[in-house]
């Protein structure tokens, strides 16, 4: 079977689409690029993986429940600015050199979550990494190396105001 079927509903049509073993009824053209069609249509927007995290005013939110209108007049940064920042340029460095990422599915968020983490607090003890970084879920499980990249840009900030 096709990982993608078109049916009509109420004689609307609408794709349905296998992802991930499930199909979702999706009403959208044919010509939507795919990415568009999972992140936004049939994705969680529920907050519930942590891999669209942002920050707001410095803090992290899940981007798929915040709704544009509270952000007004605020600062938003998403990882691709990441780099601006000094602790995220830290935190990105830690996560090459301890090899975190295996799909990669999850890193943004994780990464955005752990730079918010280490700019309120810069040396967090494994059960405040263990609390900051709880609803940021990787399906390949690469939790132990998250926390040892945390810890290792951790130890480089200590490093670096000292």
């Amino acid at each position: 079977m096709l990982p993608i079927t078109t049916k009509k509903y109420a004689g609307v049509p609408m794709i349905t689409l296998k992802l991930n073993g499930q199909d979702h009824s999706l009403d959208v053209t044919e010509d939507m690029p795919l990415l568009w069609a999972i992140r936004d249509v049939a994705g969680c927007g529920m907050g519930l993986c942590g891999a669209c995290t942002i920050h707001i005013d410095g803090l992290p939110a899940r981007s798929c429940i915040t709704p544009i209108g509270s952000v007004i007049g605020q600062n938003v940064t998403t990882i691709d600015n990441l780099h601006a920042d000094p602790v995220g340029k830290v935190v990105q460095q830690a996560w090459l050199d301890s090899a975190v990422a295996q799909c990669g599915y999850c890193q943004g968020g994780q990464i955005m979550s752990a730079t918010a983490l280490l700019k309120t607090n810069p040396n967090p003890s494994d059960e405040q990494i263990e609390e900051a970084m709880v609803g940021n879920i990787c399906r390949c499980g690469t939790y132990n190396r998250i926390k040892t990249a945390i810890r290792q840009a951790s130890t480089h900030l200590k490093e670096v105001k000292a």
